[in-house]
Order: C-alpha cells, then sequence, then structure tokens
C-alpha cells in the first residue's frame, strides 16, 4: 500500500501543478517535460547527452526536444566550443515554466502545510530523506518508467 500512496501523493502534486502551469499560460507543458527541461538545464546540452541523462535513447530525446522546440520552450543552436555539434537550450520560455514551476510546487506544499499542518508536513519530508537513496534526483525517471 505505501508504494501506491506515495504514487498517489506524486501524481496529486503533478497534477495540481500541471493545472495551475496551464493557468499561468504553459498549458502545453507535461509531466515528462518538466525532466527534460531540468536535463537541459541552464548551460544546455546535446540530444545524445540529454538521452543519457533521462535514461532514453538519443532519438527519444530527439523526439521529445523536437516538440519542446515547436512549442517554445527549446532550441538548437551551433555549439560554440565545437561547430560539429548541436546544443539544446531553453528559450525564456522554458526558462519561465521552470521558475513557475518552482513557485507552484512551494505554494502546493504549503497547501499540504495547512492541511496537514507544518510540523507533520516537514516529519514527512525528513522520513522520506531518510529513506530515499541521496541520488534523489536523477532524472532518467522517463527511461525507468518505459525500460
Amino acid at each position: 500500500m505505501l508504494p501506491l500512496l506515495l504514487l498517489a501523493g506524486f501524481r496529486t502534486l503533478i497534477d495540481d501543478l500541471h493545472a495551475e502551469l496551464a493557468r499561468q499560460g504553459h498549458p502545453e507543458l507535461r509531466p515528462a517535460h518538466g525532466f527534460v527541461l531540468q536535463a537541459v538545464g541552464v548551460d544546455g546540452t546535446t540530444a545524445s547527452e540529454l538521452g543519457q541523462r533521462l535514461g532514453v535513447s538519443k532519438q527519444a530525446a530527439g523526439k521529445t526536444v523536437d516538440r519542446l522546440v515547436a512549442l517554445g520552450y527549446l532550441e538548437r543552436a551551433d555549439d560554440p566550443a565545437d561547430a560539429r555539434r548541436k546544443l539544446v537550450r531553453m528559450t525564456a520560455r522554458g526558462l519561465d515554466g521552470l521558475r513557475r514551476s518552482a513557485v507552484v510546487f512551494d505554494q502546493l506544499r504549503d497547501r499540504w502545510a495547512a492541511t496537514l499542518g507544518a510540523e507533520r508536513v516537514a516529519a514527512i519530508e525528513d522520513d522520506l530523506r531518510r529513506m530515499v537513496p541521496t541520488d534523489v534526483f536523477r532524472l532518467d525517471v522517463p527511461g525507468w518508467f518505459a525500460g
């Protein structure tokens, strides 16, 4: 039962996040897109490196990049360090989506604290930190689910 409750809590947070992002002008962002934007990072990356970070093939990463480019969240650019390589970088819209996500997650945490109590939410977070490996923020979840 614990895994299902943890997944349901995660799903609730993610669904609420995306409903709010849609209200704030990002209706096309999907949960997997957040992992991609995080994996691209502020410095950008190549499609091949992105696939490795996400635990998916270069082709799968490229397909997602194509979609996010079409939506205006990412762009492709020449790598100034190596003219043979193309970088995938976030656009201003991509950065805005990430920034808004962080703010909304804080608001959702506050909502949980208002319902459960701030001490209880802090205790849940502390308990999960004790149980979860230190590399919890791995971005390969899309590949892990698909694998």
